[in-house]
């Protein structure tokens, strides 16, 4: 798959070390908002979740993750996945992360509504949407450059890796709604 400016690429081991050095270089900033962030730092932990990710991809189970890649420079910018809620639906969440050196370029804009387009093009999806911590402004407004409506918030459902207690906002897009 890919889109304008970025190439999507299945999960593969020869894409590890990238990721685990965008983690790395990023982890401050992503560790505000994902709880996988802390055990996601170690080589054995990113090979596991390698593999892992890789498994789910051949099976269609669990979530679609791919890596990102800037087509003009073939750098590894983030990682989107397609986390499958209802396959009988079906059903979708999207969930994604830039290196903090890529963030404010528009390419998780970009990624998003690639990603949406194949869910609702190849895969016949009812429902997609997008959820954030409350306070994550980022990736909210990713949500609402795509054109994601607003649905809700779900009160102090969440714990921040802080410890700090948040909410859940809820944005998504539906089959039949004009994208």
């Amino acid at each position: 798959m890919e889109s304008n400016r970025l190439n999507f690429a299945a999960p593969s081991l020869a894409h590890q070390p990238l990721m685990l050095a965008a983690i790395r270089e990023s982890q401050t900033d992503l560790a505000q908002f994902l709880p996988w962030v802390a055990s996601a730092l170690s080589e054995e932990e990113s090979v596991n979740s390698t593999q892992q990710a890789i498994e789910n991809f051949n099976n269609f189970e669990g979530e679609l993750r791919f890596s990102l890649f800037d087509k003009a420079s073939g750098h590894f910018v983030g990682a989107i996945g397609l986390i499958l809620r209802n396959k009988d639906i079906p059903y979708f969440e999207i969930g994604y992360w830039l290196k903090s050196s890529c963030v404010g370029m528009g390419y998780m804009t970009e990624a998003v509504k690639t990603l949406e387009d194949y869910a609702f093009n190849d895969l016949n999806a009812k429902r997609v949407e997008i959820k954030a911590a409350e306070g994550n402004l980022k990736s909210r407004a990713v949500a609402e450059r795509c054109g994601y409506e607003f649905e809700g918030k779900h009160c102090n459902d969440r714990i921040l890796p802080s410890g700090e207690l948040s909410s859940t906002v809820v944005y998504a897009k539906t089959s039949g709604v004009s994208r």
